[in-house]
């Protein structure tokens, strides 16, 4: 069975970790865990996770079939400076926003085994969208190990490196704007005086109940219009929301998103 080692253990790490380990045969063994910061972090981790904590991560590369890296884009290039000279034949891949397969082989020892997955944080929860990528020297076996660790999580998506960059904003970062939006409806409602409690499970509801129609086929289009009277009161709410450009507002918003993800190198 093939082994796997995190290089990093914050929530997307554990993500990944809690849904290969949930499987009903899980594909990995050992699981090695590693994290530079908190290690008390690590040993809690280990009271609900059959999982392997390891001091110095440099230690298993050696023992490993795939590396994941789980730090912030900013670590990548000293983690890859130091695994650069133990790479050997390992699948190296990473979660991090901005940073590609290519940029992995770019630090890595030519002919490197590389890949790219972008989660989102409902990882946490098994029901993510990631989207992924492979590099140039990856095995059918390889790809297997991505497609695992991809399905452990939620559903995936296999799309170009160069997609991956132009879409982590749309599959990635999206959600902080639903959730945002969820906050402000959330105030609106217990400004009426409720609960917070109450008024959260009022907008939570609306937003599942919404999302289940949409994923029962009908279109967001559609839907709209079916809730939208002419003339009435949720017309009157659309067009205060394109009155204060409401689409260039979600524009720029995926933009900046885009351009600070290309910045991962600075």
């Amino acid at each position: 069975m093939p082994s796997i080692l995190f290089i990093g253990a914050g929530r997307m790490a554990e993500a990944v970790f809690k849904g290969v380990l949930s499987q009903p045969e899980p594909a990995f063994s050992p699981v090695y865990v590693s994290n530079h910061t908190n290690k008390d972090h690590l040993h809690k981790l280990t009271q609900s996770y059959q999982i392997e904590i390891v001091e110095n991560w440099t230690d298993v590369v050696a023992n490993v079939d795939v590396i994941l890296i789980a730090a912030p884009p900013s670590a990548h290039t000293s983690i890859l400076e130091t695994l650069h000279p133990l790479v050997n034949q390992q699948l190296v891949l990473t979660v991090a926003a901005g940073f590609g397969a290519s940029d992995l082989e770019a630090q890595l020892p030519e002919g490197s085994a590389t890949a790219w997955i972008m989660p989102n944080t409902a990882a946490q929860a098994g029901a993510s969208i990631s989207l992924y990528t492979y590099g140039s020297h990856v095995s059918d076996i390889q790809k297997g190990y991505v497609e695992t660790l991809v399905s452990s999580i939620g559903a995936g998506a296999q799309l170009s490196e160069s997609l991956i960059h132009e879409l982590t904003a749309i599959t990635g970062s999206a959600p902080a704007f639903v959730y945002e939006f969820v906050i402000q409806l959330e105030k609106i409602a217990q400004s009426f005086q409720l609960e917070q409690a109450q008024a959260r499970e009022l907008v939570v509801q609306m937003l599942a109940g919404s999302a289940e129609m949409l994923k029962a086929g009908f279109t967001p289009t559609d839907l709209r219009n079916q809730v939208t009277t002419p003339g009435g009161a949720t017309e009157a709410g659309l067009k205060s929301l394109h009155r204060d450009d409401f689409e260039g507002s979600v524009a720029r918003a995926v933009q900046a998103v885009t351009d600070h993800a290309k910045k991962k190198h600075n």
